[in-house]
């Protein structure tokens, strides 16, 4: 019976899982901005590696795909949303489970990324408990809330992740050549490289379905991000015709990130707005009236207003306190004396002590 293997290979990994661990948001981490690590790591995964820690051939072809990620046909049984009032670790009292193990009317594992989500919350208690601890209560988990045969196939697919996590590791393990790691093309080179290795792995470590349930949005949004980058990185491009492409590239994500992406776009396009109207305003007035042509509410309006006035107001009493420092500098005072006239100047301009700290930071920033 194929519980066996799936017991030998489960116990192969969590020596190595601590280290993994510290690495399972690689390409999250790598794409979350446009500014890249140079100590993040490009090597490709070795063949032996990659064959000796994953299986051959999917496990769980029987198990149901969810093909939007969220449940497909009735369900027949779940797991918990919550580990009660005493977790097996700490740092997961008063928290709900991440994700969920869910089994179809037919008994099968329906795969979609709250499986993935589920391993995770888990396994993020290594360190805290051990390796061991944490995949013996997945294991709890799938035994106790699962029918066959959706329980197996659901620790089989872990066997596969922690086989996925542990062969990953040799992606992060060659650093960037240093004398290249200022080289926005050479960046861009590396994290596109990254990913090709990393979808790679994947592919030979899942099932094609468990693939795209895992990493599917993931991966898409990592290739549009890489895509944004290469864009602004062309020089034969106009503003407008980078901003066109970067639209369509945008256009062609997956709805639900297409949607999100939209909507920073356009909250990013806002504040931009926002803050060329505040730049451009003749007073904090004009700057309220121009913030509130564009949407910002009432109490927002008055908020910025406000704090324009205050710096309305420190500006002039700066303006005030470097004449008056000009008239002490030509008094033919010692340098000592001239000191503790500044600092009487100081706390005469500025009683608050933050506007002291801001005019002596002033007076650094004019020389």
């Amino acid at each position: 019976m194929k519980r066996t293997s799936i017991e030998t290979r489960r116990w192969l990994f969590p020596s190595a899982l601590s280290a993994i661990l510290a690495g399972s948001g690689l390409w999250y981490g790598l794409v979350g901005t446009p500014q890249t690590d140079a100590k993040m790591a490009v090597s490709k995964p070795t063949q032996s590696a990659t064959l000796e820690n994953s299986p051959t051939q999917p496990t769980e072809s029987s198990a149901k795909l969810a093909a939007d990620n969220g449940t497909q046909g009735p369900e027949q049984a779940k797991t918990p949303e919550s580990l009660g009032p005493q977790p097996f670790a700490a740092s997961l009292s008063g928290t709900e489970i991440d994700g969920a193990l869910t089994a179809d009317a037919s008994g099968d594992l329906i795969i979609n990324l709250q499986v993935r989500d589920f391993f995770d919350y888990f396994l993020s208690t290594v360190g805290e408990v051990s390796p061991e601890t944490a995949i013996q209560q997945i294991e709890a988990m799938a035994r106790n809330h699962l029918p066959q045969p959706a329980s197996d196939q659901a620790l089989a697919l872990l066997d596969e992740y922690l086989a996925y996590k542990q062969a990953s590791l040799q992606v992060m393990q060659t650093r960037l050549d240093p004398a290249r790691a200022g080289d926005p093309g050479y960046q861009l080179a590396a994290l596109g490289d990254a990913l090709t290795q990393l979808k790679q792995l994947r592919a030979t470590t899942f099932s094609s379905d468990a693939h795209q349930a895992f990493f599917g949005l993931e991966e898409a949004y990592s290739e549009y991000t890489l895509a944004t980058l290469a864009i602004q990185q062309r020089t034969d491009l106009s503003e407008q015709g980078k901003q066109a492409l970067v639209q369509w590239h945008r256009n062609q994500l997956p709805a639900q990130l297409r949607a999100t992406e939209q909507h920073l776009h356009a909250s990013s396009q806002q504040q931009q707005a926002r803050t060329a109207a505040i730049e451009s305003a003749s007073s904090p007035e004009a700057a309220g009236r121009q913030l509130a042509e564009l949407g910002v509410n009432q109490e927002g309006v008055e908020s910025v207003v406000g704090y324009l006035k205050q710096r309305e107001g420190f500006d002039q009493r700066f303006q005030d306190f470097r004449e008056a420092m000009d008239r002490e500098g030509s008094s033919g005072l010692a340098e000592a004396d001239l000191e503790k006239q500044r600092e009487a100047l100081l706390e005469r301009h500025f009683p608050e002590e933050q506007d002291r700290i801001w005019a002596r930071l002033k007076m650094l920033g004019n020389g």
